[in-house]
């Protein structure tokens, strides 16, 4: 179907209105999807995968069904695991990678995409703001003016602590980590933590990831990322036992 010329104006990020009929429409479908998932209680992967994809728009078809129910859960084992509840303006400007992890509570403006990398951990109460008004309030005018919006990308392999609220026009690099209660009004560098109101770079992330650091790579140092320190030797001790971790079956 034809997009009207005002919601390709949103998608573009230019001034729109979002009281039409049109986006009052989209808005309620996405509403009625969210309560399906979050009210889905211990469902099957199977059909929280297929609750979820449908407030994104996602007609990826699903895979066969396997022969007992273990092997069906192992199917969706690469889909995104997001805990109820959940809430989302519009649904199919949301692409998230594979393996992510979502907690409780998470919301998306998704008046712009919000896209999130692969392997990315976002913990509880996470707000994603890719809408934002005209500051000159004789053109914000309520719900009668215009509004408009910024694309949102985290890159693979980030954590994003609790209670985080990132802002319109960011873009957080690969394998970077925002401490808990953070606001990021800027577009953080990859491999670096940030945190504060507003998020400032806090270190570099050494890690044999980058590329930039990996020849001279020797170790984790001391950290002190959520609250929790770990000297070397406990650290070295984690990641010993890390790398020896069975896969689960």
């Amino acid at each position: 179907m034809e997009l009207s010329e005002n919601k390709q104006r949103m998608l573009r990020g230019e001034l729109y209105y979002a009281f039409t009929p049109e986006l009052v429409a989209d808005r309620a479908r996405c509403k009625h999807t969210c309560a399906r998932y979050n009210n889905a209680g211990d469902a099957p992967r199977r059909n929280l995968t297929e609750l979820f994809r449908d407030i994104l728009c996602d007609k990826t078809p699903l895979p066969p069904v396997a022969a007992t129910p273990e092997e069906d859960d192992k199917l969706f084992d690469d889909d995104p695991w997001i805990e109820p509840p959940v809430a989302m303006d519009y649904g199919f400007n949301v692409r998230l990678g594979k393996n992510v992890f979502i907690n409780f509570h998470a919301v998306f403006l998704d008046t712009c995409l919000i896209s999130i990398g692969s392997r990315t951990l976002v913990g509880p109460n996470v707000s994603f703001f890719s809408g934002t008004h005209p500051l000159d309030p004789t053109i914000r005018q309520g719900t009668r003016g215009p509004e408009l919006g910024k694309e949102i990308h985290i890159g693979e392999d980030c954590w994003i602590g609790g209670n985080v609220v990132i802002l319109p026009g960011v873009t957080i690099g690969r394998g970077s980590v925002v401490g808990a209660g953070s606001v990021v009004t800027k577009s953080v560098p990859e491999f670096h933590v940030v945190a504060g109101n507003p998020a400032k770079i806090i270190r570099k992330v050494e890690t044999a990831m980058d590329p930039a650091s990996a020849a001279e790579w020797t170790g984790w140092p001391d950290e002190n990322v959520g609250g929790a320190e770990l000297p070397m030797a406990e650290m070295g001790e984690r990641d010993e036992a890390v790398q020896t971790l069975p896969e689960p079956k």
